[in-house]
């Protein structure tokens, strides 16, 4: 397929500081696992495809609204999961849940922290931006990726408890922010059995070490200014800076849980990476450190990984490539015991 093209491997993998980078992460994220107190509102039918609202408490004072799209089919059916990006809602992914239902999925979507009906504003990221400030200026949550891996998590205890999901057939496809909230909670939760992160793969280390971090920055340029203000920083934030609010508002993020520690961690279940060669959010060079780092890890299951480069492709995922992740969830996904075991 010409708009496609695979990278190679290569590279040197950059360590992470910690031994058990799964461990730290989970341990960072942890909280109380209150009860779910799940609600499921009637559904509605559109045709063949039915969908219903449903929401579950994360944790104390954080409850995750979400919809879920399916099928004629009874039973317990496959499910995917879908990421928005930054400014994003689960409505906004309508269009990739239907893709996925009549591919013969159940699909669902929620809303991240300070997002979509998680907001005041209904829309855009203006409150997430000021919870990563808040959060550099008090310690307190980490709204920039990690918090919404843990609702990622609990979905899934709340898809546990349905009559309707599989939930031995878990996949999970994220998008740009919810491209990187995937392939960070498929390396830390087992029960994602497939997964598909898109325009999220990077080395934040190497944006950082190549003045290649802007673009990055900008999605949260806001809340980035405001910090540096607040420490009466001369002139613009720079990449020491940067790293000085990563360390605050997502620890961890470019050393023990940067893209080529944690992509690796997904192996042996099936995982394929969509990114465009023209993205200054994911840098080539950085995130081939990723992908050669992924590719090592696959050594010995090198039919479960795969690399998608979208050529002459910003920050976007084009139709052709949002249909080979469809098809990747069908071939791994639809076959009971089909997607590998549990990480290692």
């Amino acid at each position: 397929m010409g708009f496609l093209r695979v990278l190679g491997t290569a590279a040197l993998l950059t360590l992470p500081l910690t031994a058990d980078p799964r461990g730290a992460f989970l341990k960072l994220i942890a909280r109380e696992r209150v009860p779910l107190d799940a609600v499921a509102e009637p559904g509605t039918a559109d045709g063949t495809i039915s969908r219903h609202s449903f929401s579950f408490a994360a944790e104390a004072g954080q409850r995750v609204p979400g919809i879920a799209f399916r099928g004629a089919e009874s039973g317990r059916q496959p499910v995917v999961i879908v990421l928005h990006g930054t400014g994003g809602t689960k409505e906004g992914q309508i269009p990739v849940l239907r893709q996925l239902v009549k591919a013969g999925f159940a699909a669902v979507a929620i809303d991240g922290r300070y997002h979509g009906a998680r907001s005041r504003a209904g829309s855009g990221s203006l409150e997430y931006q000021q919870a990563m400030l808040a959060t550099f200026r008090t310690g307190r949550e980490h709204p920039f990726l990690y918090d919404t891996v843990w609702d990622v998590m609990r979905l899934i205890d709340y898809l546990e408890t349905t009559d309707w999901a599989d939930s031995t057939r878990i996949g999970l496809i994220g998008f740009s922010k919810g491209g990187m909230e995937t392939y960070l909670a498929a390396a830390v939760d087992p029960r994602i059995r497939v997964a598909v992160p898109c325009i999220g793969v990077q080395s934040f280390a190497w944006a950082l070490g190549h003045d290649a971090w802007q673009s990055r920055a900008g999605t949260f340029q806001s809340a980035l200014n405001s910090a540096a203000r607040d420490e009466n920083l001369a002139g613009p934030p720079g990449a020491e800076f940067l790293r000085h609010f990563y360390d605050k508002v997502a620890p961890g993020v470019y050393s023990d849980f940067d893209g080529p520690v944690m992509l690796p961690l997904i192996a042996p279940r099936p995982l394929l990476t969509i990114n465009g060669d023209r993205d200054d959010r994911t840098p080539l060079p950085g995130l081939k450190l990723c992908l050669d780092a992924a590719t090592r890890a696959y050594s010995a299951t090198p039919d479960r990984f795969r690399a998608i480069i979208q050529e002459q492709t910003g920050h976007k995922v084009n139709p052709d490539a949002l249909a080979e992740a469809v098809a990747w969830f069908s071939r791994w996904l639809r076959a009971p015991g089909n997607t590998g075991g549990p990480a290692q």
